[in-house]
């Protein structure tokens, strides 16, 4: 920030409000002390809001839905006075990779008690496809979305056996094969197969659609495969939300493990 402000002509450090002397406008700039002294004293928070609904107001809105990914992050290299790592919530559109909403979750508290709060940071939600990781497939967090005009795309998880449960006892082998998809790179081959049935919500609050990715992955050295299949459950209808459309959604991360041990797609996207 201080090199910025080095290299700003001093017509634009007066328009932002600095008073520029005539004699040493040198001596006029805010220093890097001078800036850091500042930030030390905001609140973190409030500063978060703000950057984050200029953002917002500057987004370009098309006639379609848009994508917003809900994922925490651990700041490597930056603690509290007491040493208590910054692990950060945000909220990050998809297709401008921009982050409209994040805070700190806190030490007595986690990311799923943070969810509401964050997005009710973000005054309108309505037609937008809300997207996480599996530790926010809940049914609370979906009747949330819901309730603000929201969609959702979420994972199952071992921690929502029943959810689970029922998306496996689907008719998967009934159903036909709706994509698949073939990528190789990093000494391995990929194979994705996807189905896509309707569902009503009687499987999980507003839910339209369920979703099955079997991965297959060859290891080309050890000339070793794995299998792993994925399940999925979207508030979008067909006409929203196509096989295609959903594989992009599902297949950003496939097949990695949380912190709980599941299997999860995150940071899932929604994009054109």
């Amino acid at each position: 920030m201080s090199e910025w402000v080095a290299d700003a002509p001093p017509a634009l450090l007066e328009w932002l409000g600095t008073a520029v002397g005539s004699l040493v406008p040198k001596r006029s700039w805010p220093a890097q002390s001078t800036i850091r002294r500042l930030l030390a004293r905001i609140d973190a928070d409030a500063l978060d809001r703000a950057v984050g609904a200029w953002l917002a107001d500057r987004q370009t809105r098309g006639q379609g839905l848009r994508g917003l990914a809900v994922d925490g992050k651990s700041l490597r290299g930056a603690a509290h006075a007491k040493g208590r790592k910054i692990h950060l919530l945000a909220a990050c559109d998809h297709v401008n990779a921009l982050v409209l909403a994040q805070m700190d979750v806190g030490e007595k508290t986690n990311e799923i008690t943070r969810f509401r709060t964050l997005l009710d940071t973000l005054d309108d939600l309505a037609g937008t496809v809300v997207t996480s990781d599996a530790m926010h497939t809940r049914h609370d967090h979906a009747v949330y979305l819901l309730d603000r005009q929201a969609h959702y795309i979420v994972i199952a998880k071992r921690k929502t056996k029943k959810l689970g449960r029922q998306l496996k006892s689907l008719p998967w082998t009934q159903i036909p094969l709706q994509d698949r998809t073939r990528a190789t790179g990093h000494g391995r081959q990929d194979i994705r197969r996807l189905k896509v049935c309707t569902v009503n919500n009687s499987l999980f609050p507003g839910a339209r659609q369920a979703v099955q990715i079997v991965r297959r992955r060859i290891h080309r050295k050890p000339g070793k495969f794995s299998l792993r299949t994925v399940y999925a459950v979207t508030s979008l209808t067909a006409e929203q939300a196509d096989p295609a459309r959903l594989r992009r959604s599902l297949g950003a991360r496939s097949g990695g493990r949380g912190r709980d041990g599941d299997s999860v797609e995150a940071t899932l996207r929604f994009g054109p």
